[in-house]
């Protein structure tokens, strides 16, 4: 940044040309006595190009071309060189066939409109006259126009002939013909290159603003492909430093550059905006760079430097992209803090410019910039994915947020429309800037006549999600930890685009790899191979049904006999189909189980199936709950809007007309939310009934049921409540959904057992800062579960006392069930494992433990439980105190209910209130509710809404109750050393003493 320091030191360059001109012409009669250069132009005044060549290759040092005879004898041979050809171009087939190209292509079906192939031709000798004029064109500006045209012309006819050639012929000839057409592009384009980079944007510096200059030259450019572009753009910069000239110009752009960036501001941005374009139609590299490096270190500048890109050609966007990926590739730069965890400034200043510049102006080419983003991800470097997360954002409104409000949590359950309300931050859904931007970004990664680089992209970032941990290169975990999370969020962010902008399903199926090849070829994780597949699993269907997709009920009727059960589960299994067309090979539901089946080891499946293993992890939150109060509060808070529209009392016909806009917009908000609303209820009651019809074959045929729930924990719930927030509220539903439907061999206390007891330390020690947030978001939904039934004696009787998730011997379903007395004493011991662990990672001496536990404290606070209360200050509340046993017991005195609860929960209030004592005020109120409402009402909400609205009430109706003898015959089996965490190899292994004791 030396030329920070020279200030604002004013070059005028056009006066320095004019000085050049003067000492040319004093130097005239030096020039007529001169006898070689005399020769030379002897030879240009007869046209005798060979021997002129030949003097000028001589005179190289001496910079003949600068003297304005010579010059003007060169021009003058070259305009005749080209005049044949420039009269071909002027005919009207011909100009039709020189219409703009589409940057970047290779090839161009073009046909004239008699259907004649016109043939230009162009000697060698032109490009010679071309490379020896230099930047010194720039004195004949329509001449500059004219060779930019002719040079268009020949290189669009040598494409025309190669395609007119495909099927002129058959046989040897049209081999041999199409390579002598093809040998000749190749030649034709190379010389092209040449005159581009020698002659036409050197010159295009020395010209005064001349945007016309400029799109004559980008018609030529554009007929190239982006990497060849580029390496132009490179040698065009580094060959300025070798003419005085020209570096002159380069430094008089870059000093009004930076004057004019000083004084830019919202005010005045049209004045200076078209100052800026001017500067820039004459040096685009120079000016741009400039440009650039400001923004770099001035980030207030993105703003009004956005806005005053407006008046720039495509030749300068092209050129601005250019400079953004040299300035990501340039070396020497740290692209994180010293902290080693945050992006540094001048990166995200980067991304963020790059972003807003993309979304405004849709001239912006971004293949380029994906395909760097495609070379770094292949090297191990993730860390320029800021730029695709924020392309994504300003274009898609497609944003990755970790702290989701309860709200927009609780939308993200819901249908397409609730979601966008919810994460849109304000962004109407039917923005036409919006949408266009978004098929502007998909088209750019999903070009017809270009490599796609949408899906090399998702699986590199897929890849590089797997591998960030193994290859970063940090000295400590905390920044492996945010390189992990930033490429997870990026990886999340770029699969939700996808989905939306890659319309319809089928579409987006017809992309995306099948599971085997995203697990076995690519080497996916199975999470990550999920998350890509997912919405394909969703397009299976029922053969001999148009409507009945995966994961629906089929409505068939199934028979109530249990010998009859399993074989129709199966059959429907069976006739499940996924049929993408003629292009692609029908793929059935047990071909897709078996490739399930190679996912995991041999092991893992004799307490796992197949089948719970796909439902998992096919389905989504969609499919288990329906946010009924959110759906209720969007509307009400869409009829709020309709209401105040109509109250207006401006009759203006402009604010009549806007009103009724915004009207039939409204409406048609408010009818789309109450048909998904019905269509989403209808989802979760399909779902629910084919997983009731389906439940019994998961778990009954695994041979080894002790290790059902570590496996399941292991398998499917640590993996993906750690993916995401909404994901972690999915684990919690699920689990909820198998044991509301009485799955076999499921045991919901033993699994909420293993999950705190044995397996909740490990996993907070090896979270990230963000897995840890997401993995204290499904205890908190867990542990409000298990308040829930804790809460009342006749709430757990009446969710919890018959089902086979509490059999007291849970390898016999059937057995007795787990008494209100005993889930206290378990429920106690939670608590009791749970503060010893958490205290035990507060005092650890690894940042990341103590971090984690933080965080888990945070997310879990509404109903980790409370056993001391800071009272000193409050002398009032000691008459209320209880002992630590009492009150993990459940002996506590039940607060009075709120209406909605007295109805339900009256009787059970009325004989705890003779025995307990006041309730804490320490402990917090999410947790101490009883239902409202039934829970058959509405299976979707049985899990949500219940516990949403419920009074968590700590006690029971007698204190004095005791645990319930356990057999003698099995009551003394316990090993030595206790039992393990999914239970004893002991086939006679007791339930109890895998909790109690």
């Amino acid at each position: 940044m030396d030329d920070e320091k020279q200030g604002d030191v004013t070059i005028d360059l056009f006066a320095a040309l004019d000085m050049e001109t003067e000492a040319v012409a004093e130097r005239f009669s030096d020039l007529e006595k001169n006898q070689t250069l005399g020769l030379l132009t002897g030879f240009l005044s007869v046209d005798d190009w060979y021997h002129a060549h030949i003097l000028f290759e001589r005179l190289s040092p001496l910079n003949p071309v600068a003297h304005t005879q010579i010059c003007d004898g060169l021009f003058r041979l070259i305009e005749k060189t080209i005049s044949s050809a420039y009269n071909i171009i002027r005919q009207p087939h011909v100009q039709n066939c020189g219409s703009p190209a589409v940057a970047g292509i290779d090839a161009m079906d073009v046909t004239s409109s008699s259907g004649h192939v016109s043939l230009i031709d162009l000697p060698k000798e032109f490009f010679q006259m071309l490379v020896t004029v230099g930047p010194y064109l720039y004195r004949d500006t329509l001449l500059l126009q004219k060779v930019c045209r002719v040079l268009r012309g020949y290189y669009m006819s040598a494409l025309e002939l190669v395609d007119s050639g495909d099927g002129a012929l058959n046989g040897e000839s049209l081999i041999t013909r199409n390579r002598v057409l093809r040998l000749h592009l190749r030649e034709g384009r190379s010389m092209v290159e040449e005159a581009l980079g020698a002659c036409l944007l050197p010159s295009l510096q020395l010209v005064p603003a001349n945007p016309a200059a400029g799109q004559e030259i980008w018609e030529v450019m554009s007929l190239l492909p982006y990497e060849v572009r580029y390496r132009l753009y490179g040698e065009w910069e580094k060959d300025d430093e070798r003419n005085p000239m020209v570096l002159a110009a380069r430094q008089t752009a870059k000093l009004d550059t930076r004057r004019i960036l000083k004084r830019l501001a919202k005010e005045n941005l049209k004045q200076l905006g078209r100052m800026v374009a001017k500067l820039a139609h004459a040096n685009p590299m120079t000016v741009l760079r400039t440009i650039v490096h400001q923004i770099e270190a001035y980030r207030d500048m993105i703003t009004p430097v956005v806005d005053a890109f407006k008046y720039l050609t495509q030749l300068e966007y092209d050129i601005l992209e250019y400079v953004v990926i040299e300035r990501l590739a340039q070396g020497g730069r740290d692209k994180l803090k010293d902290d080693g965890l945050n992006l540094s400034d001048w990166l995200q200043s980067l991304a963020s410019f790059w972003g807003h510049l993309c979304k405004k102006y849709p001239s912006m080419e971004l293949r380029g910039l994906f395909q760097y983003l495609v070379n770094q991800l292949k090297k191990g470097q993730g860390i320029e994915l800021v730029l695709l997360q924020e392309l994504v954002q300003q274009m898609a409104n497609v944003q990755y947020t970790e702290n989701l409000t309860e709200e927009q949590l609780d939308a993200m359950a819901g249908s397409e429309t609730l979601r966008y309300q919810a994460t849109s931050f304000g962004v109407t859904r039917n923005n036409k800037a919006l949408f266009k931007s978004t098929n502007r970004l998909r088209d750019s990664l999903l070009p017809k006549d270009e490599p796609k680089l949408a899906i090399p992209l998702l699986l590199l970032i897929a890849q590089h999600r797997s591998v960030v941990v193994i290859n970063a290169d940090a000295p400590y975990i905390k920044m492996v930890s945010e390189q992990f999370d930033r490429c997870h969020g990026t990886l999340l962010q770029y699969v939700e685009f996808l989905c939306g902008a890659v319309t319809p399903p089928s579409a987006y199926a017809q992309l995306i790899p099948s599971l085997d090849d995203l697990v076995h070829l690519y080497h996916l994780d199975p999470e990550v191979a999920f998350l890509i597949y997912r919405p394909v699993m969703r397009l299976f269907k029922c053969e001999g049904s148009l409507d009945v997709f995966w994961p629906l009920d089929s409505n068939e009727t199934v028979t109530t006999t249990s010998a009859n059960l399993e074989p129709e589960a199966r059959e429907y299994s069976g006739r499940v189909i996924l049929d993408l067309g003629s292009l692609h090979k029908p793929v059935m539901w047990s071909d897709l189980l078996e490739t399930v089946k190679t996912m995991l080891p041999s092991k893992a499946w004799n307490s796992l199936s197949p089948d719970l293993y796909a439902t998992f992890w096919g389905l989504t939150l969609y499919d288990l709950y329906v946010p009924r109060n959110r759906y209720e509060s969007e509307i009400a808070k869409q009829q709020a809007a309709l209401k105040a529209l109509e109250e207006l009392s401006d009759n203006s016909s402009s604010a009549i007309t806007k009103r009724k806009k915004e009207k039939e917009r409204i409406q048609e908000s408010l009818d789309r939310l109450t048909s998904e609303l019905h269509k989403h209820e209808e989802n979760v009651s399909s779902v629910r009934r084919r997983l009731s019809r389906e439940k019994d074959k998961w778990l009954t045929s695994c041979p080894d049921t002790l290790k059902i729930n570590m496996e399941f924990l292991q398998r499917c719930i640590f993996p993906r409540c750690t993916f995401s927030m909404p994901d972690a509220v999915y684990c919690a539903m699920f689990v909820h959904t198998l044991h509301s439907l009485g799955t076999p061999f499921f045991n919901t206390v033993n699994h909420i057992d293993v999950l705190i007891c044995k397996t909740l330390q490990p996993m907070i020690c090896c979270c990230t800062e963000y897995e840890a947030g997401r993995l204290g978001r499904f205890l908190y939904e867990t542990l409000k579960i298990a308040y829930f039934w804790k809460s009342d004696e006749t709430i757990y009787e009446r969710e919890c006392g018959n089902m086979p998730g509490f059999a007291v011997y849970y390898r016999f379903p059937n057995s007795q069930r787990v008494t209100y007395g005993q889930f206290i004493k378990v429920h106690w011991k939670w608590s009791q494992r749970m503060s010893r662990l958490l205290i035990q990672c507060l005092e650890s001496s690894e940042y990341m433990e103590i971090r984690n536990a933080l965080i888990l404290l945070t997310k879990i606070s509404g109903v980790f439980p409370v056993t001391r209360i800071k009272s000193d200050e409050r002398e009032d509340l000691k008459p209320s105190w209880v002992t630590d046993e009492e009150f993990w017991h459940g002996y506590l005195d039940i607060k009075p209910p709120s209406a909605a609860s007295k109805s339900l929960s009256g009787n059970v209030a009325a004989a705890q209130n003779s025995s307990a004592l006041n309730v804490s005020q320490g402990e917090p109120a999410d947790g101490r509710a009883l239902v409202t409402g039934s829970q058959h009402g509405d299976p979707g909400n049985s899990n949500r809404d219940q516990v949403s609205r419920a009074k968590h009430a700590d006690g029971r109706s007698d204190r004095t109750e005791n645990t319930p003898h356990l057999k003698s015959d099995l009551g003394h089996q316990k090993s030595k050393g206790g039992s393990s965490a999914n239970g004893s190899n002991s086939s006679d292994q007791l339930f109890p003493q895998l909790l109690f004791i």
